[in-house]
């Protein structure tokens, strides 16, 4: 731990921001400072966060797991960036992006759409009722075809989109001829000996698991806002409504559409620790990786978005994005991710550095939740002022 960094943290917690932080920041190789700070549970019952505790690292899925799987499929020239995505799922026959175009975020494609609000009662019934993580083929197929018929326009922008990474999840799996959580545990999990980062429905574990929202009002109102449900609609047992959690969302995932697809998908589900996230993070690092050739990382640092309004990598975010959470004093060529439930990872390529700041904002808060991107900010530069 370093004292500035808990003692900053906890200023947050006490302004209630979130009710627990635990973090971990790394200098080639070696963890420097780490320390976990506040309660991972608050309601119904007060439990302390721990070193250890596990997080719904929700958009961190998307590098950790369908970034990194795929680019062992590019390594050995199973897949290619400029690939058609159609050429491997030909569900996408009339959509003309590459996998590239899908991992920077410029497909076009919108930025979020509630696919389990039109699914068929019988499939939210099905999702519903799962409490061990699956890939439902029946649910995916549905979810790849209304992905299929979305209206996508090729723009001059960076759009951020789930649809990009389900898709991007499908493909893994089109690749690996395996479920994407299967696929990772053989390529990822049992390579680097994790033991304590899953997918899914963890209810055995749940003391263990930081909790988030009591209930999906967020995605509930999210929904209503953007016009997919009406204002004041009822609400009966079998409407799409009823897919809605009014139970504290605690040892499940998070993300509604991950819900839905079984708690595994390629753009969230993931959880695991702090230190057990570094140990991922290390593969996108060329002196460190043991799962990729070094050549393989400068994926992860090249601008493929020049000139557009953000500057996007194969799946991450670049610190040269106005306004990125890196902060100011990362090396430029840093490249990171955020999670909905305020979970965060910035790796520096060229000091070798790696920043992981988990916390459960969703928790115990009432809407809307604080946006903590300025706490980002503030808990990078502090950590490269101490490091320096």
């Amino acid at each position: 731990m370093h004292r500035k960094i808990s003692d900053f943290l906890q200023t947050r917690i006490d302004a209630g921001d979130f009710p627990s932080a635990v973090y971990l920041v790394a200098e080639k190789g070696e963890i420097k400072f780490h320390d976990a700070l506040g309660y991972a549970v608050v309601e119904p019952e007060k439990i302390e966060a721990r070193l250890d505790t596990i997080y719904d690292l929700a958009s961190l899925t998307k590098v950790l797991v369908t970034a990194l799987l795929l680019a062992r499929k590019i390594e050995s020239g199973e897949g290619d960036l400029d690939d058609q995505v159609r050429r491997h799922l030909g569900e996408l026959a009339r959509k003309e992006f590459s996998i590239q175009d899908l991992a920077a975020h410029r497909s076009g494609l919108p930025a979020w759409v509630p696919f389990y609000l039109s699914a068929p009662g019988f499939l939210r019934a099905r999702a519903a009722r799962e409490h061990l993580p699956f890939s439902d083929p029946k649910i995916n197929e549905f979810v790849l075809a209304k992905i299929a018929a979305l209206e996508e326009g090729f723009e001059s922008q960076v759009k951020y989109s789930d649809p990009n990474f389900i898709l991007l999840g499908f493909l893994a799996e089109r690749l690996f001829g395996a479920a994407i959580h299967n696929a990772y545990v053989t390529e990822v999990i049992s390579r680097l000996r994790l033991v304590r980062t899953f997918f899914g429905n963890l209810d055995s574990l749940r003391r263990e698991i930081a909790a988030s929202e009591n209930g999906n009002e967020y995605e509930k109102q999210t929904c209503i806002g953007l016009g997919y449900l009406p204002k004041d609609s009822p609400s009966p047992l079998d409407g799409p409504e009823s897919f809605f959690r009014d139970h504290l969302i605690w040892g499940e995932v998070h993300d509604g559409n991950a819900y839905f697809m079984g708690g595994v998908a390629g753009h969230a589900g993931l959880f695991s620790t702090a230190e057990e996230v570094f140990k991922i993070a290390q593969q996108f690092l060329p002196n460190y990786t043991k799962l990729l050739k070094p050549e393989t990382c400068e994926l992860f640092r090249t601008n493929f978005t020049k000139g557009m309004n953000e500057d996007r990598s194969f799946a991450f975010q670049l610190a040269t994005t106005e306004g990125s959470t890196a902060g100011l004093k990362m090396s430029p060529e840093s490249f990171g991710h955020t999670g909905f439930t305020g979970t965060s990872l910035w790796i520096d390529p060229v000091k070798e550095r790696v920043f992981v700041l988990l916390t459960n904002r969703t928790h115990n808060h009432p809407l809307p939740f604080v946006n903590i991107n300025s706490v980002r900010r503030q808990f990078h530069d502090l950590s490269v002022d101490l490091l320096d």
